[in-house]
């Protein structure tokens, strides 16, 4: 039968002159409703993929940007009020987030008089505080930068099996023609052969770009946990050396 379909396929390539080629529009339009349907969903797919690469890599790259403006305001400056005020400008630094969680918890806390020990408990519970602030801004900021993601990861994962899902469909088909016919020419499973090729291209093209950014995002979303991380401890360290000794 392969030895019939490698004759035919060879026959049809010296008579290609003759005959009308068929590109990969004309074979969609003749395409199953099965094979049609996987297209659509695969395109779907990507379109919405394409649309949160775009946007998420735009949104991490204003994070860094603002991110490193941010610090550089900070080591630069003395007051906190002075680089609270600046960090209203940093709306898309994560860094600048947190840094205004941890002065807003900073500000709650009133000295009041009393003995040492009494003294010496408000400051370890107001140290507390501020790290569980910042701890719980941080949290915010990963889920934020994570956001859309698990849909790119999604897609990557899962968009080559609904691709393999129409290339099965389609030999499935062109055997049921081949039995239908009892024959194996070029005429009987070239289309559904096609088809199945091209739903199986479309479910690479689909999954391919949506794996690698999402890889590519989670590590520079590593970067910026990395940085949130090195700010709040130094943070606390300035905290506890300024404000509660």
């Amino acid at each position: 039968m392969f030895e019939s379909i490698w004759v035919n396929l060879v026959v049809a390539q010296a008579a290609g002159a003759s005959g009308h080629a068929r590109g990969v529009v004309d074979i969609l339009m003749d395409a199953s409703g099965v094979a049609k349907g996987v297209i659509i969903v695969l395109v779907i797919l990507s379109l919405i993929s394409w649309y949160i690469i775009g946007y998420k890599w735009f949104y991490l790259r204003k994070a860094r940007g603002e991110s490193m403006a941010f610090l550089e305001i900070f080591w630069q400056s003395k007051r906190l009020d002075a680089i609270y005020q600046s960090a209203e400008d940093f709306t898309h630094s994560p860094v600048s987030q947190v840094f205004k969680a941890g002065y807003i918890e900073l500000s709650k806390l009133k000295t009041s008089e009393g003995d040492d020990k009494e003294t010496m408990r408000r400051q370890l519970g107001g140290i507390e505080n501020v790290e569980r602030a910042l701890r719980r801004a941080m949290t915010s900021e990963i889920t934020q930068l994570e956001s859309l993601l698990p849909f790119l990861a999604t897609v990557g994962s899962n968009a080559v099996f609904i691709g393999l899902f129409g290339t099965v469909w389609g030999i499935m088909v062109a055997f049921v023609n081949i039995n239908a016919q009892g024959a194996a020419g070029l005429d009987v499973v070239a289309g559904p052969i096609a088809e199945a090729l091209i739903v199986t291209a479309a479910g690479l093209v689909t999954a391919i770009p949506a794996g690698i950014a999402y890889n590519w995002f989670l590590s520079k979303i590593k970067v910026l946990d990395a940085e949130m991380e090195n700010f709040s401890n130094d943070f606390l360290n300035i905290v506890k050396r300024h404000f509660f000794n």
